[in-house]
């Protein structure tokens, strides 16, 4: 059943904050914590109204005393408005805050380009220190947040709006290990988020029909980098493919691309928004299909990829 993320986080959380009285929730009026929730959270919930950067600053000081802060924003605020606060306060000190950032991506398509998110994971995993995740369903998340537990130092989330489908059955996520959900020795598709891995798995099941086999790694935390699987992966393919919701500088592409350059040259195609700002009005399933998004466009770029290979008589 389809369910959102950030509502997977809250209900996960409540009943944590009960059993550790050293957690405490921050809001900056988001609405994800409605009458009841805060009630049931008690002193537990604190809500600073829309105040980002003192946010941080708030959550900062009480883990340094010893709490461990998870913090309700917007993918978009985290990542600029509220940057400086969580690069020095947070990052620089090593303070193990959960920044849990809602409506990621294009999930505030209906917002414009101030509430969309399409930089924050190529601004937060160049911070030190700082682990970034990409559940890409609501039973990751609920998987993420009870891991989140036991991670040292501060941890970014980026979390979605409104529901989202299930992925297939598998393994329960690990934080810092990629997820393998198909194998296949032809191309490797490498995704983060929700509709991002469920276009690679679309992807996978097309290009079988055509006689390709693909790997579908589900790489839903981007720092620290699971370098193994992928490399492992990677080793055997002439062509790697990587989707993500975000501008294609500096997110899951440019850190394959990173990893690969070192440990196993391959040619990396990034797929991802176009490099300008969201000029279209419209909720994250339209965007995500008006910028092409989807599993069509995976196809055709592996085939016409792998097709130019073969009529040239070359190797990727």
């Amino acid at each position: 059943m389809s369910r959102a993320t950030r509502e997977a986080y809250r209900d996960t959380l409540l009943p944590l904050l009960a059993r550790h009285p050293e957690l405490i929730c921050l809001d900056s009026d988001t609405g994800l914590f409605s009458a009841d929730h805060a009630a049931a959270a008690g002193e537990q919930y604190v809500n600073l109204g829309i105040a980002e950067h003192n946010l941080m600053g708030m959550a900062a000081g009480l883990a340094a005393c010893g709490r461990i802060p998870f913090v309700n924003t917007m993918a978009a605020f985290a990542a600029s408005r509220a940057l400086e606060a969580i690069k020095i306060d947070i990052a620089y000190n090593r303070l193990p805050v959960r920044i849990m950032a809602t409506h990621g991506g294009l999930a505030a398509g209906h917002l414009g380009p101030t509430h969309q998110a399409l930089e924050d994971l190529a601004v937060l995993r160049v911070l030190p220190g700082m682990t970034v995740v990409v559940p890409a369903d609501a039973a990751a998340t609920e998987a993420f947040v009870e891991q989140s537990l036991d991670v040292p130092g501060p941890l970014y989330v980026r979390l979605g709006r409104k529901p989202t489908p299930p992925l297939p059955e598998a393994p329960p996520p690990v934080i810092g290990t990629a997820q393998t959900l198909r194998r296949g020795g032809d191309v490797v598709l490498a995704a983060c988020g929700p509709y991002p891995v469920l276009a690679c798995l679309a992807a996978a099941d097309a290009l079988a029909g055509h006689g390709i086999e693909a790997t579908v790694l589900n790489v839903h935390t981007l720092r620290p980098f699971d370098t193994e699987t992928l490399v492992a992966a990677a080793r055997p393919a002439p062509l790697v493919v990587t989707v993500e919701e975000h501008w294609r500088s500096g997110g899951l592409g440019g850190a394959v691309a990173e990893v690969l350059a070192e440990h196993a040259p391959t040619r990396v195609l990034r797929l991802g928004m176009p490099d300008r700002f969201v000029d279209t009005v419209g909720n994250q399933e339209h965007l995500v299909t008006h910028y092409d998004l989807t599993a069509e466009r995976v196809v055709r770029t592996v085939r016409t990829a792998l097709d130019s290979a073969a009529l040239s008589g070359t190797t990727l």
